[in-house]
């Protein structure tokens, strides 16, 4: 294969060196990973249905709020488990039984069951988390846990541990009699 021949100049005597080889194919893998990347995004409806979310933190708080357009409350729930918020739905199919009739020319909504999972600090107390849903937003605000207060520990001089003879020469003796 003559990779010079997929330099997309007329004139390929303006590149030489290392780019006249290279840049070609530089350029071919470049559009590889683009059209992929492309492709998770849009094409594969799980990725679709991610809903897309902020998580901000306060002093006191700390909030998600996700997109969730065309859903309804009780097509969410909402756990949390080990420390990890868990968010899932379903996003249902609305066509009626008369639609079968209609020839469709795009279909790009996506539906179907999708999740989201957060890691959150230890020690959140499930009791104090809430949760609304307003205009396709979930926003589910938990109080942040109490920080363990840290104590400055004081470094002794010296010391033995252990607290007896094993420790010395002597234990050493013991074990080899």
């Amino acid at each position: 294969m003559n990779l010079r021949s997929m330099v997309p100049f007329r004139d390929r005597g303006l590149l030489s060196g290392p780019e006249a080889f290279f840049g070609p194919l530089q350029r071919e893998i470049d559009r590889l990973f683009d059209d992929f990347s492309r492709g998770l995004s849009i094409g594969t409806g799980q990725s679709a249905l991610m809903p897309k979310m902020d998580v901000t933190e306060t002093d006191k708080e700390i909030v998600v709020a996700a997109e969730l357009p065309g859903l309804e409350r009780g097509d969410i729930e909402i756990s949390l488990e080990d420390d990890v918020l868990t968010i899932r739905g379903e996003k249902k199919v609305e066509r009626e039984e008369k639609d079968e009739k209609k020839n469709y020319h795009v279909s790009e909504r996506a539906y179907g069951v999708f999740y989201r999972a957060i890691q959150l600090p230890a020690g959140i107390d499930p009791k104090g988390i809430q949760a609304t849903m307003s205009n396709g937003i979930l926003k589910i605000t938990m109080p942040k846990p109490a920080r363990a207060q840290s104590q400055k520990i004081e470094v002794k001089e010296g010391g033995t541990t252990g607290g007896g003879k094993t420790g010395g020469k002597e234990g050493h003796s013991k074990a080899a009699a």
